[in-house]
């Protein structure tokens, strides 16, 4: 059973909107957010952080990393995570396979952050009521992880043009407001539920 999950995140924006969404998906475990300071600093730390976990990790407890695709190839950046997970000489999920207890998951949210908010578009309408309801209809919306330009300007610019956030988004602040209405059965976002997924498999490990 596990008893402690703990989420290696590359920015501040994220760590808020998940110490508002983990509770919702873990229930009464515990966990613990590790917060960098941007992507390039994760993935640099990332190889010594995981092999000293390696040394002490119950099998009670789980690892999570998750990082933004930003404009990196998908494939070579999960394969970078799983290559040094390996070196770690820890088990991820995806060298596991199906039903085979694993240490680490390593999960890619695409393209940003702020598209699993585009997925969830009521969260963002309880947090910001001026926002209209139509967004996720208009064409370059549909997809949240499809949103061109960069999610996160795509949401300043909704958001300004509703009043808020002006001169520039907030994102720690825009992150924990929505994330605190945020429903993880109704959200729209591939990536949003691949992140889901990990989490839902973590608790299911036997």
């Amino acid at each position: 059973m596990l008893e402690k999950l703990i989420v290696f995140v590359e920015e501040p924006s994220m760590e808020a909107a998940l110490e508002a969404l983990l509770p919702k998906l873990l229930g009464e475990v515990e966990f613990q957010i590790l917060r960098f300071q941007c992507k390039d600093e994760l993935l640099l730390r990332l190889p010594q952080r995981l092999a000293g976990y390696a040394s002490w990790l119950t099998q009670s407890m789980a690892i999570l990393v998750l990082v933004d695709r930003d404009d990196d190839d998908c494939m070579l950046l999960k394969q970078q995570l799983e290559n040094v997970t390996a070196q770690a000489r820890l088990v991820s999920k995806t060298t596991a396979g199906p039903g085979r207890r694993f240490q680490v998951a390593n999960r890619i949210a695409i393209e940003e952050l702020e598209a699993w908010f585009f997925g969830d578009w009521q969260a963002v309408q309880a947090a910001y009521p001026r926002v209209p309801g139509t967004v996720p209809q208009k064409a370059g919306y549909r997809n949240p992880d499809a949103i061109a330009g960069g999610t996160w300007e795509a949401l300043e610019r909704v958001m300004q043009q509703a009043g808020y956030f002006k001169p520039r988004l907030r994102k720690i602040e825009c992150a924990r407001a929505v994330a605190e209405h945020m429903d993880p059965a109704r959200n729209r976002s591939p990536s949003f539920q691949a992140f889901v997924s990990a989490i839902e498999a973590v608790l299911a490990r036997p």
